[in-house]
């Protein structure tokens, strides 16, 4: 029962976001619902997670496509509270941001932004078209006590599917530049951007050393360096000098040095008793157009790889660590995807136009303006859902890396891996809390508003947890 009071405490900080006193209890039963539903579908399973009267759909749908719930001033409100509840990993007194995007399967020729996407996978089960979603989401990197990490979900957005003006010429890099420097001038923190290769471009690098943040990724095989060119001091010829010297070609390090790599200890996340090879040089990199540091490791399990950084002042073996925590961010995405179902919006628009089934982007520079601010509401409608769903994924991560003895003692199931000494998984705590919901509602019901209010919107006969409690 506990977990339900320090999960209420930390919900209180989202006041703000809401307009009235109502919207924000609706905000509260759509945080709940997120938190002890055994289902995915949609907006539904929340009715049947807390046993919602049946006319609590239709308010439940306009929390999503209202006003009164401000989408900026949550996502504000959220960043702040994740600074005052976990603790973030830092490297020179810079946070670690994960970035990565992710494809959601949405067939519903209603819904905008919806669009032939491609996807790049070594799963032969993984189709190489889907219709849906493209998100690009932002996470940040956090610690327990018991050194226990965790990616907290931060921001999430559809990037592509919808062209308001035949004039923005920006790119998924150039858009994920802007939200991450958005973010941290929300959250007031100097930070690391940590991605794969397809963000080690241009777009992103620029814009962040402009701002004093840095990026660690991978690069591409065929990427290119260049050695500092040789200043002649005398008899110099008018002009500028040189910047770029001799040109290398970054995958032919591995033959031409071989013999300068140094072995250490693998400094990767969870591994033990495991020596790897790697060799360090800072190299210019047009791109990036200055100095940067290149770091090749030869992974005895793993292969060969390639790492880039523009902060030359962290040691190879903390760029090899903080590049092995991206895999935090997809761990993210599986508990949002299928135990959180922080995507599993269903909304769709009636009047929209019904786009061909090999259709690219939506261009709405030619549609009427109430279609394209009828595009807009469905659009900020599944922003909201996910960020709620980015915000109850964060707090079970919260209640899983600091009451995580709690967690277990309600948890009253049982799993073959189960560890009562470590920080359990978001299913765990989701578990948790749905066995301890009936007597929290009967304690508090006189304590709390928001309890108050669901009781008077629940059917109290239809509810399971009661039955069992009585």
């Amino acid at each position: 029962m506990k977990l339900w009071w320090v999960w209420f405490t930390a919900v209180q900080s989202l006041k703000s976001a809401c307009t009235r006193k109502r919207t924000f209890f609706w905000l509260c039963l759509v945080l709940m619902g997120f938190t002890v539903r055994t289902d995915n579908a949609g907006v539904s399973s929340f009715i049947r997670a807390l046993s919602l009267k049946p006319r609590c759909y239709a308010s439940l749908l306009h929390l999503f496509h209202s006003s009164a719930l401000n989408l900026d001033k949550l996502t504000t409100a959220w960043y702040r509270l994740v600074l005052q509840k976990f603790t973030p990993v830092q490297y020179n007194g810079r946070h670690i941001i994960l970035a990565d995007g992710i494809k959601v399967p949405k067939e519903g020729r209603k819904m905008p932004a919806v669009k032939r996407l491609h996807q790049e996978s070594g799963n032969n089960s993984k189709p190489a078209w889907i219709m849906g979603h493209s998100f690009q989401a932002l996470g940040l990197l956090v610690s327990s006590a018991t050194g226990k990490l965790a990616c907290v979900p931060l921001y999430s957005r559809i990037h592509e599917g919808i062209i308001t003006t035949n004039r923005d010429k920006r790119t998924l890099l150039d858009k994920l530049a802007i939200m991450f420097i958005a973010c941290t001038q929300d959250m007031a923190i100097s930070a690391i951007l940590v991605a794969d290769a397809y963000y080690a471009s241009q777009k992103v690098i620029r814009p962040l050393l402009k701002r004093g943040h840095h990026l660690i990724s991978r690069a591409k095989s065929n990427s290119v360096a260049y050695l500092p060119a040789q200043q002649i001091t005398h008899s110099r010829k008018p002009g500028r000098p040189r910047l770029y010297g001799r040109k290398i070609h970054v995958r032919n390090v591995w033959h031409l040095l071989d013999e300068h790599f140094e072995s250490a200890p693998s400094p990767v996340y969870g591994e033990k008793d495991i020596e790897i090879r790697y060799l360090s040089y800072d190299l210019i990199w047009r791109p990036a157009g200055r100095k940067i540091r290149f770091v090749w490791v030869d992974h005895p399990h793993r292969g060969r790889i390639i790492l880039i950084c523009t902060d030359r002042t962290l040691s190879p073996l903390d760029i090899i660590a903080l590049y092995s925590y991206r895999y935090k961010i997809e761990l993210s995405f599986k508990q949002a995807m299928h135990t959180i179902g922080s995507y599993g919006y269903h909304f769709w628009m009636k009047d929209m136009t019904f786009p061909s089934k090999k259709s690219g982007n939506q261009y709405l520079h030619r549609k009427p303006e109430a279609y394209r601010a009828g595009v807009q509401r469905k659009l900020n409608a599944y922003h909201r859902f996910v960020q709620l769903g980015c915000i109850a994924q964060g707090l079970l991560q919260y209640l899983a890396l600091h009451f995580h003895h709690i967690v277990w003692n309600h948890f009253r199931s049982w799993l073959r891996t189960m560890d009562k000494t470590s920080p359990p998984s978001e299913a765990v705590v989701a578990q948790a809390m749905r066995s301890s919901l009936p007597e929290f509602l009967l304690v508090s019901v006189q304590e709390l508003n928001v309890v108050k209010f669901l009781m008077d919107v629940m059917e109290s006969e239809r509810y399971e947890g009661f039955w069992q409690t009585g």
